[in-house]
Formats: structure tokens, C-alpha cells, sequence
């Protein structure tokens, strides 16, 4: 049975966004966010769903971009926690999906330890709407039997410390997300672990939004082609044999770049 409960004084709720565009919203969050008394938001989430929000209802940015932090993660746990003891209904709204890269555990450990009420309303995640963006399936029957989603940033100073062996898979399909400042790293690490340089490759920067762009390349240039093709949007990359098909109808639809 649905849960249609409305939220509750003094209750959270972390709202997945989606990707950008504010169609690909679950109905359930559409709700969620017009319930809320305050709105804690990340630095993707569009106006178009901040417009969704209820008049007077308190919009607090608190959004992290590669650099440049407005609010460290404790303060924003702090936050958090401060406005559901004050009684309000609140939102805090991800990009994507608050279970993916998204630093929900923080958010929900801070919560109960809080006594606070918490729970996740899911969301599209980048993944999905890159692949939806090119025509592609993240999966294909007899090639790509394993989708593995992968995080490439790291701290700065540190270095992008993964298991290439184990991601280095020629029958996987690989999400990486935060990868655009370690495309050069990601590609290097990979061919040395043996996946081979011919392997497909797509670049989705601002995806599912109208500013959307492609860029269709191989895993052995994909460093240059990051440092090329990228702008200042959100990209995300994805590796593996089942973008060919995807590659093959972009070219004729003439839909996105191709470096290769």
C-alpha cells in the first residue's frame, strides 16, 4: 500500500532530485518538497524544482561543487538536525539519488543520533539519465552482464586510490561519476589493469538537461578528450562495450560528437 503520510513536524526526509531535469522527479518527491517547510538543497538542483516548493517555504543552499564548498558536511548535518528539533518539515533535496555518491549515511547517522525521525524518497540517478541521453542500455544481454557505478574523486592531495583490477572488466558497463578532474587517471589505471584501449567510451555532461552534450570517444583518449570536450557542467563517463550500439546510433542521428 502507498504511503501518502504527509511529513511531520520535526521530521526528515532526503529527497532524491534526479538529474536535472525536473520531469524525471518521482511524484512522491514532488510531494515531499511542496510539504516542506524548509528546503535544504544541493548545488545541481535546478530552480524548475525549487519552483515546486510551497510560497514561504525557507530555500537553504547548501550545495558542495568540486572547490568550492559552501558548507562543509558536519555544518550541513548540524543544519539538518537543528531545523527538525524546531519542528519543521524538512527536505533535503540531492541531486540524483541520495544513496548513490550522495553522503546520505552522514545525514541519517546524524539524524538518529538526534532522535530524529529520517527517511530516503529515491531518485534518478545520473547513470540512468546519461544512458536514457544517448539512447543507450547500461546492460546488454551476452556483452556487458555487470554495471558497476564508481566514484573517481578524491581529496585533494590524495590520490584516486580504486580496484582497476576488479573495474577493468570487458563484460561490465562502468558508471564513473566525479571523474572529469581524473579522466587521464581513470584511463591509464584501467588499460594498465587490461581493459583494452579501443573500449568505447561516452562523455554526458549536464545530462538529461537541454544543454545536454555527448561526447562519443574510446577509452585510450579519454583523458584528451575530458580536457577537450568538458565544460563546467557535471559530467558523467561511461566505459564498456555496450556504448557501440549506443555510439552507432548517435552517429547516424548525428546526435553527439565522436573523437576516435
Amino acid at each position: 500500500m502507498r504511503d501518502t503520510t504527509p511529513i511531520a513536524a520535526g521530521e526528515v526526509w532526503l529527497v532524491g532530485a534526479g538529474p536535472g531535469d525536473p520531469e524525471l522527479l518521482t511524484r512522491k518527491a514532488e510531494r515531499l518538497i511542496g510539504e516542506a517547510s524548509v528546503v535544504f538543497y544541493d548545488a545541481l538542483v535546478g530552480p524548475e524544482v525549487l519552483d515546486l516548493a510551497r510560497p514561504g517555504t525557507r530555500l537553504v543552499h547548501v550545495g558542495k561543487r568540486s572547490g568550492r564548498h559552501s558548507k562543509d558536511q558536519k555544518t550541513i548535518d548540524a543544519l539538518i538536525v537543528e531545523a527538525a528539533l524546531a519542528g519543521e518539515r524538512v527536505v533535503r533535496l540531492k541531486g540524483g539519488d541520495p544513496s548513490i555518491f550522495g553522503r546520505a549515511t552522514e545525514e541519517l547517522d546524524a539524524c538518529r543520533a538526534a532522535g530524529v525521525p529520517v527517511r530516503i524518497c529515491p531518485g534518478v540517478t545520473a547513470a540512468s539519465a546519461a544512458a536514457a541521453g544517448i539512447g543507450a542500455s547500461l546492460t546488454l544481454r551476452g556483452l556487458a552482464r555487470k554495471l558497476t557505478f564508481v566514484t573517481a574523486h578524491a581529496r585533494a592531495g590524495e590520490e584516486l586510490s580504486l580496484d582497476w583490477s576488479g573495474l577493468a572488466d570487458p563484460e561490465a558497463t562502468l558508471a564513473i561519476y566525479m571523474g572529469k578532474a581524473a579522466a587521464g587517471e581513470v584511463s591509464r589505471n584501467l588499460m594498465a589493469a587490461g581493459l583494452p584501449g579501443d573500449t568505447p567510451v561516452a562523455l554526458v555532461e549536464n545530462a538529461s538537461l537541454p544543454s545536454q552534450s555527448v561526447l562519443l570517444t574510446r577509452l585510450d583518449l579519454l583523458g584528451l578528450s575530458a580536457k577537450a570536450a568538458l565544460g563546467d557542467g557535471p559530467a558523467l563517463i561511461l566505459v564498456g562495450q555496450a556504448l557501440a550500439v549506443a555510439g552507432e546510433a548517435q552517429a547516424l542521428a548525428g546526435a553527439a560528437r565522436t573523437l576516435a
